[in-house]
């Protein structure tokens, strides 16, 4: 292997579309953070021991089910959730760290006292949240 002396076609690969089964007595709305929580999906929750997934494509109400009754479909990627406040305040500098879980459309600084779990890598931030890559794959 030799370091490159010319533009190179790299290849990439599509953030892919999941589908997960969807937690008892839970309903995910479209845009929201979506986390597994003892392998069943749900909408992000301040909690620790959950695995951010991706963004949900399609509102999938399941609350009167049981785990599994219903499958939600999730893109993972890179997408702008909401800046958390005060001290839990994402800002430029945190770009390229772990952001955290804080509900289903916000992410913090911290780890909430190790109340949170990790949504993903900061990507970008912006005066109308944080760009975060989400998801199976999206590590910076």
């Amino acid at each position: 292997m030799t370091a490159l002396t010319a533009d190179r076609a790299t290849p990439r690969r599509e953030k892919p579309i999941h589908a997960y089964d969807v937690a008892a007595s839970t309903k995910i709305w479209a845009g929201a953070l979506v986390v597994l929580a003892s392998g069943y999906a749900k909408g992000g929750v301040t909690a620790t021991g959950l695995i951010a997934v991706g963004r949900c494509e399609k509102y999938v109400d399941n609350s009167s089910g049981a785990n599994g009754d219903l499958q939600v479909t999730v893109q993972s990627g890179v997408f702008r959730w909401n800046n958390s406040a005060s001290t839990d305040l994402i800002a430029r500098t945190e770009i390229g760290s772990d952001c955290y879980i804080v509900d289903d459309n916000t992410v913090a600084k911290t780890n909430g006292s190790s109340t949170r779990s990790v949504a993903g890598k900061v990507v970008d931030v912006d005066a109308l949240g944080v760009w975060v890559a989400t998801g199976p794959g999206n590590i910076l």
